[in-house]
């Protein structure tokens, strides 16, 4: 069986993929690169061949930034890591990657926590919060999908946000734990199931799920961890293994004989027993240190408090191999030093892998500031006698740690910061857009009359069938603004920072249907306003200096109206400030060089036609008409549903899933599962599957 994907359609033209030399990765490509996309591609893959540790892909809006990404990682043929600012870019991403590598492991690493209220203490009114959590069960499969892929396989992008940098279970331990099951090999029914059972897997003879096995005479079943929807059959005959099988857990289908298995932990912090018991020791001996630090201090109640809470987790340990809150004892698991940065998901990657900071002028930040919040919270806990010194360990990597573990680097941002500028070897330009659209022309009118002035050039923009997006300070600003405009006949919103994502998705889609044809907002800087339609941006105030009027701020707001091949943009300002003077000389020199190229290659701008369907995922093919309408009322009702909501229904399904297969109803299970598939590309922005890597 060669590589292959559960989705990989086979309606897939094969004359678009696209191989290397010596490069794993098969490239999907709809269209060969255009525009500035060609030297892009060869300045940054040269770059990383002359081994320039960074680079910075300095690419507008619209110009096919992962396009260029997914170009670059398939012809130098090795691990990726794409990072992301957050989860909803990193799943736009992730679907992305998959269009482009639909027969290679497109992985998705991020916080698996729906919800997460981490432990805290609040010494002024004596007030211990719980950590309490609850887990997104695919994410976790995903999660463990992504270490198995580093693991098993050479073309693998990772699309990661920054949970990547927080500490997971040490690679070389969680490597040792593996158990790979080939054809003959000599391995006695008690000995799988001792392997199985140290993975932390469970044994459940009534509900087969992720993470459990079952017994029957000479068969075992796994359903491995990181795995949806597929499981293992182990046939052992005479201390032997006699067949190895894939097979649907849901139906019990036999999908396919394989000749060896790998089954991996069903945890990344499974440890091998020798580890757990040295731990133990450890994590006494600095029990009893801190112990004598509160007693001499005459901290009698915290000193009590921890004895307690660590016998039991230790308890816990040595009947279990594992006990609740395990991360906190993390440095003792790997015998590290004091003060040592903890394993992270950056440590399984191999010394030659890409890294791909997407955004990088937000990531930087992100990156930088993940430490220090963690850090003021734990030294409470610490303080207070509800944890060991050595949590204080268990943390995300300082930025000086993560710089020394970087792999080569590209940078991908419209507005690279002062870090990315100040390291980087090399900044190829991606300016010219493939479509030909420019960046929009820049005006800048007196702040004085702002107000009428903007209703006059709503006006217009409105007879034409086009939308207007505007940017002011404050909260105050923004309704009074819309309130004016309404008065004024308008149709205008207001987004504001309480509105939920998946509100913010129908507003945007309004918007783009011309329910209403104005968005007021203060800081339009946020995903998914690239909207076609919007023909002009209007920036109130330019010349009051603050973040949102910085020179990358102006940059990125300006860039809203590119997508249209009448975008403008009008700055209301008395003076113009600095950044306002860099701003407007950097979009006047990128419209230039975009302009110069048109003429050169004879391109006239052409909009971008996007259906409106697609902001929200789904599809549209009119043969499909009927089924699509259901599907749509599906999905409408789940567009409704908060995380959480989500969450509980995921689990509803599954269970209804789990009982129609018990009771061998399995046309009606397959139905539960394509509702769940919904649900999760609804969660994810693709639906996932299976990386289900044969062997020939």
């Amino acid at each position: 069986m060669s590589e292959h994907h559960p989705d990989t359609r086979d309606d897939l033209d094969e004359s678009k993929f696209v191989t290397f030399d010596g490069s794993p990765f098969q490239l999907y490509q709809p269209y060969p690169p255009a525009g500035d996309q060609p030297t892009a591609i060869t300045t940054l893959v040269e770059g990383v061949e002359d081994g320039l540790s960074f680079q910075t892909l300095l690419g507008v809006t619209g110009s096919g930034k992962t396009f260029t990404m997914a170009n670059a990682i398939a012809q130098l043929g090795r691990p990726a890591i794409v990072f992301a600012p957050n989860k909803t870019l990193a799943a736009q991403l992730y679907s992305e990657f998959r269009e482009f590598f639909p027969r290679n492991a497109v992985e998705y690493f991020v916080s698996y926590y729906d919800y997460y209220q981490p432990e805290a203490y609040v010494p002024q009114r004596d007030l211990f919060i719980e950590k309490d959590s609850s887990i997104n069960e695919h994410i976790e499969q995903m999660r463990l999908s992504a270490t198995k892929s580093l693991m098993e396989r050479r073309d693998v992008v990772i699309v990661a946000t920054v949970s990547a940098i927080y500490g997971i279970g040490n690679p070389s331990e969680y490597h040792q734990m593996i158990l790979t099951l080939r054809m003959g090999d000599k391995i006695g029914q008690r000995e799988v199931i001792a392997r199985l059972i140290a993975m932390q897997y469970t044994r459940n003879e009534q509900d087969f799920q992720r993470g459990t096995f079952r017994v029957r005479g000479d068969t075992i079943d796994i359903f491995p961890a990181e795995h949806a929807e597929m499981a293992v059959r182990v046939e052992l005959f005479d201390d032997e293994v006699d067949s190895l099988q894939l097979f649907d857990p849901l139906t019990g289908r036999v999908r396919q004989k394989i000749p060896r298995f790998t089954v991996y932990p069903s945890s990344h912090y499974v440890t091998p027993r020798e580890t757990v018991m040295r731990a133990v020791e450890t994590i006494k001996e600095e029990l009893r240190e801190r112990l004598e630090f509160f007693h001499r201090d005459g901290k009698l109640v915290e000193a009590q408090r921890l004895e307690q809470r660590t016998r039991f987790d230790l308890e816990m340990l040595q009947e279990l191999g594992f006990c609740k809150g395990i991360e906190n004892y993390s440095r003792h698991f790997s015998g590290a030093a004091p003060g040592e940065p903890p394993p992270t998901l950056v440590d399984y990657l191999p010394s030659d892998a890409l890294m791909l900071l997407d955004e990088s002028h937000v990531l930087i930040g992100q990156l930088n500031g993940m430490y220090n919040g963690d850090r003021a919270r734990k030294e409470n806990l610490v303080d207070y006698g509800f944890r060991l010194p050595s949590a204080l360990d268990n943390r995300p990597l300082k930025f000086p740690e993560f710089e020394r573990k970087m792999r080569q680097v590209v940078f991908v941002s419209a507005t690279p910061a002062d870090y990315e500028q100040r390291v980087s070897g090399q900044t190829a330009e991606q300016v010219v857009r493939p479509t030909g659209l420019v960046d929009p022309a820049i005006e800048v009118r007196p702040a004085s009359t702002q107000v009428d002035d903007v209703l006059s050039e709503i006006t217009e923009r409105v007879k034409a069938g086009e939308r207007v997006l505007i940017t002011v300070l404050t909260k105050r600003m923004a309704e009074q603004l819309t309130e004016f405009l309404a008065d004024h006949g308008v149709k205008v919103r207001y987004l504001h920072s309480d509105i939920d994502t998946v509100e913010r998705v129908e507003i945007i889609r309004d918007l783009r249907l011309g329910t209403f044809d104005v968005l007021v907002g203060i800081n339009l800087l946020r995903e998914g306003l690239d909207i076609p339609e919007v023909s002009l941006v209007a920036i109130l105030d330019a010349d009051k200096e603050g973040f949102l009027r910085a020179e990358r701020s102006l940059i990125q707001t300006i860039g809203r109206a590119a997508r249209n091949v009448n975008g403008k943009a009008i700055l209301y300002a008395d003076r113009i400030t600095d950044s306002m003077r860099r701003a407007i000389d950097e979009t006047e020199r990128r419209r230039a060089k975009q302009i110069a190229f048109n003429e050169q290659m004879g391109i006239t701008p052409r909009g971008v036609v996007k259906r409106i369907k697609d902001i929200i995922d789904g599809v549209y093919n009119a043969d499909e008409a009927r089924a699509e309408l259901k599907e749509a009322q599906q999905r409408a009702k789940f567009e409704d549903m908060s995380e959480k909501q989500i969450a509980k229904e995921i689990k509803r399904l599954e269970k209804q899933m789990a009982d129609y297969a018990k009771n061998l109803e399995f046309e009606k299970a397959a139905q539960t599962r394509d509702q769940l598939a919904l649900l999760r590309e609804r969660v994810f922005g693709a639906n996932v599957g299976d990386h289900v890597s044969g062997v020939e």
